[in-house]
């Protein structure tokens, strides 16, 4: 492993470390002005701060895990790359956003697997097991090929689409949902998206 990979994944523990946590962060100042910050409020004075991103319920991530199934996983994301002309980059660009590496991720919102398939999504594409890697994230890539097409190779407008729908996007007149998960789930990609390009 060269340093400036090493540097990249000590980043991303940091990253996704407390995104992974699980909960969101609420904020209550008391009388006193003094400020606490909880995952559990305990009384309706607090107001949610910070929603975490995706959601997950089940996903452990660290720097190791996330390594080693980077390797483990690079064969079959090179060929679901492959067959959809998609760069390899890009789509360990989305699998780190999305999971981390982590075929057993699952959102609140019920996305599972290493590309976060939704249940629907899954069904559009025929993948039968979402936590089976393989299957997972050839749907994945077919379904980034099919928003990149729709929106014209426009590959902020594709992520967005991918993070929030199709629909939102196009809802929206084309442009990224004012959704703050989705604006920065868009930049989150973009930056591991450049990063990756430097290291292939």
């Amino acid at each position: 492993m060269t340093k400036r990979t090493l540097y990249f994944f000590l980043g991303l523990s940091l990253v996704l470390v407390p995104l992974l946590a699980g909960a969101d962060i609420y904020k209550y100042v008391d009388k006193r002005g003094h400020v606490h910050l909880t995952d559990r409020p305990d009384h309706g004075g607090y107001r949610r701060l910070v929603k975490t991103w995706k959601g997950w319920s089940e996903a452990k991530v660290s720097f190791k895990s996330a390594s080693k199934n980077r390797q483990k996983y690079s064969p079959t994301i090179a060929q679901a790359a492959k067959i959809h002309r998609l760069p390899p980059a890009l789509l360990h660009a989305v699998i780190t956003a999305e999971s981390a590496y982590n075929p057993d991720a699952v959102s609140t919102a019920g996305a599972v697997g290493l590309m976060q398939l939704m249940p629907d999504t899954a069904l559009r594409y025929g993948v039968r097991n979402r936590r089976d890697p393989t299957a997972n994230v050839a749907g994945g890539t077919q379904y980034l090929r099919d928003l990149l097409n729709m929106f014209d190779d426009n590959l902020v407008l594709a992520l967005a689409a991918y993070n929030a729908g199709e629909n939102a996007v196009l809802k929206n007149g084309r442009r990224i949902p004012p959704y703050p998960e989705t604006e920065t789930y868009v930049q989150r990609v973009l930056k591991y998206y450049n990063d990756y390009k430097r290291q292939m």
